[in-house]
This record gives structure tokens, sequence and C-alpha cells, in this order.
């Protein structure tokens, strides 16, 4: 807003974001359980604090229900975490930093209403961004807010995935689809990684929700649709056994795993691998009654497993 104090007139702007800035620390690379060490994790935690603190003083206490004085939203902010040489940005620390509740009724209506409400809040921000330029004498082009405010799409990378399952084979591991037992083999078309959860409904690459599958159950079977309880319940082993041998048996991508299914899911630091199944059940059911994606009853339920298993014999 013109006015506002600071070298560029971003007045909200700190020192914590400007040491972002200068430390070359990418929007992509502040993603959950990214871990940083020395003057990036001093940087990133005074960020933290700084976002915080504009987001309790403004827009928490700020934006209130109509014709009331009650807030929409409760924040609370706590003292941030002791750094001791490094920050791993997880649920527990996150938390640490406080909380910010949003009424159900809100949060439903914005994921259900959301291809609706964001075109709406970019082009207001954009009007009101051309209106601070004028009011400054900098006129703003048509298109350039926009083009700022364009979303970063998380990458739909299963790269790593596939080169765990790769190196498992050359090692002469078999390697099964989860959702029918048929033997995978290496090379194009003959192994794909599956999201559990579907991308199109809940965009996680996190290493819990990328399973080997059959490039036909895939990509013709499954899509992007979510599996159902029972399709998940069935394969239980499979999930179970491939977390085992892809990821918890090795110390770096066992802490990585950890890591981001203590981020994205109900369970605590050290959890088992049964604990997290049974959270990825519970946030399954969650995609469900949130979002009505549409459920997959499985390749076993549809006689599809026997077909692939002779396909592919163990």
């Amino acid at each position: 807003m013109p006015g506002n104090t600071g070298p560029d007139g971003l007045g909200f702007v700190k020192a914590g974001f400007r040491d972002l800035l200068a430390g070359n620390v990418a929007a992509q690379g502040l993603r959950i359980g990214a871990r940083f060490t020395g003057d990036r994790a001093t940087a990133i935690a005074r960020a933290l604090v700084e976002a915080r603190r504009i987001i309790v003083d403004m827009p928490a206490t700020f934006t209130r229900f109509p014709n009331s004085d009650m807030p929409v939203f409760a924040a609370a902010a706590t003292a941030p975490p002791r750094l001791r040489g490094e920050l791993t940005l997880d649920g527990e620390v996150l938390r640490a930093f406080g909380t910010l509740t949003v009424p159900g009724h809100v949060w439903r209506t914005l994921q259900r209403l959301g291809a609706w409400v964001e075109p709406v809040l970019v082009a207001e921000w954009a009007r009101l961004v051309r209106a601070y330029g004028e009011r400054m004498s900098q006129p703003v082009a048509l298109g350039e807010v926009e083009a700022q405010l364009a979303w970063l799409d998380p990458a739909r990378d299963t790269l790593l995935a596939r080169s765990v399952a790769k190196r498992l084979l050359d090692r002469r591991h078999t390697i099964t689809c989860v959702w029918t037992g048929a033997r995978l083999e290496a090379g194009r078309n003959r192994l794909d990684i599956d999201h559990c959860l579907p991308w199109s409904a809940w965009p996680c690459g996190d290493l819990w929700n990328l399973l080997p599958a059959s490039p036909r159950v895939n990509q013709h079977l499954k899509r992007d649709r979510l599996p159902s309880a029972a399709a998940l319940a069935a394969v239980r082993e499979e999930i179970l056994g491939w977390w085992e041998v892809a990821w918890r048996s090795d110390p770096a991508l066992g802490s990585r795993f950890e890591r981001e299914a203590v981020a994205a899911l109900p369970v605590n630091t050290g959890s088992s691998s049964e604990d997290i199944f049974a959270a990825l059940e519970w946030r399954r059911l969650r995609l469900r009654q949130d979002q009505q994606v549409q459920e997959w009853s499985g390749a076993r339920s549809a006689g599809i497993e026997a077909d692939l298993v002779r396909q592919n014999p163990l």
C-alpha cells in the first residue's frame, strides 16, 4: 500500500524474509520434510515468526463474520522452537510456532468451491495492486499481477520410487503390483508408480503414497479414483511389505518416509508401519467425505487379479 515503510514500500516484509531472498531459498524447496542448517535455518525460522505475527495481528484479528464482532479464525502464537543447528519443516516444528483454527464449514466450503473462489481473489488482488500503482504513478500492466500470483503446483515426480524399484529388480528382488500381485519388470510399459491417494484429489508425492503398480491398473483401471476401504484393506500386507523393502530398510529414505508421514498423516514420530497404514485409511476416509472423490473397488473385486497374474506369473 502507498505510504508503507521499508525500502520498497513493503512494510510487512521483515529481515527474515529478506534473508531468504538473499540466501536464494526457492519456494519449491520449502516443502514439508525439508531440512535446513546454518544461516538458512535461522532465516526460515525468523521468516516464520514474522509471518505468524502478521497473520495474528491482521487477518486473524480483522476477518470477522458478517454483522458480528466474532473473528472467523482463532490464532494462537506460541514460543518458536529453539534452533540446535538445523530446522526440519515437519508438523511438530510448525505447530511450535502457533496454530490457526479454521471453522469446519468454512474449510469444507473453500475446498468444494475453490475453483470459483480462487479466481475471484486473484482478480480482486490484481485490481487492488493496479490501483496502488496508479496512486504512486507506477502503472502495473494488465496480467502482470496475475502472472506473479500463479500457483506453483507440486511436481508430480515418481522418479525416486522408480529408481528404487529398478535397483531392487537389479538385485533380483521380486516387485509386484500392490493391487493385483502381478509381477512387475523394469522397462517401459512394465512398471508404473501409482499415487495411492490420487494426485487429482491429494497432490502428494510423499514416499508413503507411492506404490508399484502395473501400467494397466494405474493408467486404465484405477486412474484418478480413490481406492475403496475394502480395496485398500485387501492389499494391506502388500503395501506394508513395499514400505519396508523400499523405504524403511534404508536409513536415509526411512527417515524421510517417517518425516513425511508425520507431517501429512495423524501419526507421531516413531510410529509403526501398521499405525501409518491406519492413518492412511483415515486420510482416505476424509478425502472421500470432504471431496466426494469417486471410489475404485479394486482389481481383486473386479476379477482382474487372476488375469494379470496369469499374464505375469511370479
